[in-house]
């Protein structure tokens, strides 16, 4: 366990998963809509905290229900959209979501654990110090994306990981509320 209050300052970037860390994972399934989109209990609020500690909050998903035609772009970023509005009401923000629609089979594909995302945020973002970054998923795939890239990484939730993440959380409020005064 880490005393991350003393480490973190606004020059640290937040990465987060979105399902299982934000929302609701559906299990074997998408969320294809806002229908579907449901915020895991205290994520608004821990999102509000990450706002006044973080200078960047960035979001990395995997979203191969694109690539399998399960659903559109169009109906991804109606998703996203639906997020983003709920977690700006409530104080909250996320400078950039980068999702990746592509199959597992692609080659070449940025999907996680590819690093690919956290350098696209870097170009997008040159003052992202990737050592000074947390990655914070609830799969063993996020935390080797954030090993692979270079950052410190949180696990949340009760299922397993292989890949030893530097601290774990049974979810992403229990995480923000070290700040919380």
């Amino acid at each position: 366990m880490k005393n991350w209050t003393e480490l973190v300052d606004n020059t640290w970037t937040l990465f987060l998963d979105r399902d299982g860390v934000i929302n609701v994972r559906l299990i074997d399934d998408y969320v294809k809509n806002i229908d579907e989109f449901e915020f895991i209990d205290g994520v608004l609020e821990a999102m509000s905290i990450f706002n006044k500690v973080f200078g960047r909050i960035i979001l990395v998903t995997n979203q191969q229900g694109v690539g399998k035609g399960l659903m559109t772009m169009s109906q991804l970023d109606e998703v996203h959209s639906f997020m983003l509005q709920n977690i700006e009401n409530q104080n909250g923000r996320i400078d950039k979501i980068y999702s990746c629609p592509q199959l597992k089979s692609e080659p070449d594909n940025f999907r996680k654990p590819s690093p690919k995302m956290a350098f696209m945020a870097k170009a997008d973002f040159p003052e992202i110090d990737l050592s000074k970054s947390i990655m914070i998923g609830d799969a063993d795939s996020d935390i080797k994306f954030g090993k692979n890239a270079g950052m410190m990484t949180v696990f949340v939730g009760n299922d397993e990981c292989k890949t030893q993440p530097d601290d774990n959380f049974e979810n992403l409020y229990n995480f923000a509320k070290q700040w919380k005064h």
